[in-house]
């Protein structure tokens, strides 16, 4: 019952900002707000004067409505005008166009005198360089020549509100271009009862994001504090299980670095692999066997040679120091020799 009357309060007078304990600890100050929301408006007005105040704003928006109104053919009067005498200059404009344009201005220049004259019925009436209202009908054109031109007014004014009316709804509505006049004109029609929704969405949304924002601050005056609390929190849970939990954490790390190396192994065999995959093709490997074999066969044809060698060296050691002797000369001899060859090929190469 009390967030009810809670939430009445606060919706009648919003500007007290409420809570339910003071409702609560108050409960005759209570039943007084419930007693002042019935007479008292949410702005803080009194019901009376807030009837006074919308019927005020009612008129004040009628008279703001035929103003706007009035003004609007004024100003398409005004480019109107504007537009006969530039076709005036450029192009010239026909005979019936220029009796439209006189007489136009006329009425307009005796509107607007009659508008500076004050009326006979003002005390301290004292006409200005003695004219009054009624000289001015005189300046009028005929009344045949004032209906043609009403008549023509009119159209053409139709004209050009239709015309700036598809011009807002191209500028609102792009789409609407491709669109035929009817539809165009029942939108138009439309039109502002559409701008209007808009604003008052407009302005709903402008609402909601104030609140917004009001919670916002709250929020953002509330979060430090509740954060605080989660972080001395967070400390003390990280110093109590952090020493519980270091041993678990270092058989993890222990478990992963192994599985880790593993894994940086059987990569590097794989590149190895790959490296000698890539390096020894079929070909390759096809070559090197024949190398391998016509290598073989050589050791083992030297492998003849050298045990042919011993035998015939053993052989030899029978013969004692002196075929000792007969070799190492044989030996200096041939180096010898090699040494000569050596010395005429150089010397050869001097001589011209």
């Amino acid at each position: 019952m009390a967030s009810r009357s809670l939430q009445y309060v606060n919706s009648r007078i919003p500007m007290l900002h409420l809570v339910e304990e003071d409702l609560e600890r108050n409960p005759l100050f209570s039943k007084l707000l419930l007693e002042l929301c019935q007479i008292v408006d949410p702005s803080g007005a009194s019901a009376s004067l807030c009837h006074q105040l919308e019927e005020t704003q009612r008129e004040l928006r009628l008279q703001r409505k035929f103003w706007l109104r009035v003004e609007v053919i004024h100003r398409l009067v005004q480019e109107m005008l504007l537009d006969l005498q530039v076709k005036k200059q450029e192009e010239g404009i026909t005979e019936e166009d220029n009796k439209f344009e006189v007489c136009l201005q006329n009425c307009l220049l005796v509107s607007e005198c009659k508008r500076l004259l004050p009326s006979s019925a003002e005390p301290a009436y004292v006409p200005l360089l003695g004219l009054r209202r009624k000289d001015m009908h005189e300046l009028l054109p005929s009344q045949a020549d004032i209906i043609w031109m009403r008549g023509r007014l009119r159209k053409q004014l139709e004209d050009a509100l239709r015309k700036k009316c598809f011009t807002f709804l191209s500028f609102h509505q792009p789409e609407t271009d491709e669109e035929g006049e009817a539809l165009r004109a029942a939108k138009a029609l439309r039109l502002a009862t559409t701008l209007e929704d808009e604003k008052r969405r407009l302005k709903n949304e402008e609402e909601k994001h104030a609140e917004m924002e009001a919670l916002l601050e709250k929020q953002m005056e509330f979060y430090p504090s509740v954060l605080f609390r989660c972080l001395l929190l967070l400390r003390q849970a990280a110093s109590n299980l952090r020493l519980q939990a270091q041993s678990d954490i270092d058989k993890i790390n222990v478990e992963y670095l192994e599985t880790k190396s593993s894994a940086l192994f059987l990569k590097l065999r794989m590149e190895e692999l790959q490296v000698l995959t890539d390096t020894y093709t079929p070909e390759k490997v096809e070559v090197h066997k024949y190398i391998r074999s016509s290598l073989e066969a050589a050791v083992k044809s030297e492998k003849t040679e050298l045990a042919a060698s011993k035998q015939i060296l053993a052989s030899y050691e029978f013969l004692g120091t002196e075929f000792e002797e007969m070799v190492q000369e044989y030996t200096r001899l041939r180096d010898k020799i090699k040494d000569n060859r050596w010395a005429i090929q150089e010397l050869s190469k001097t001589l011209p």
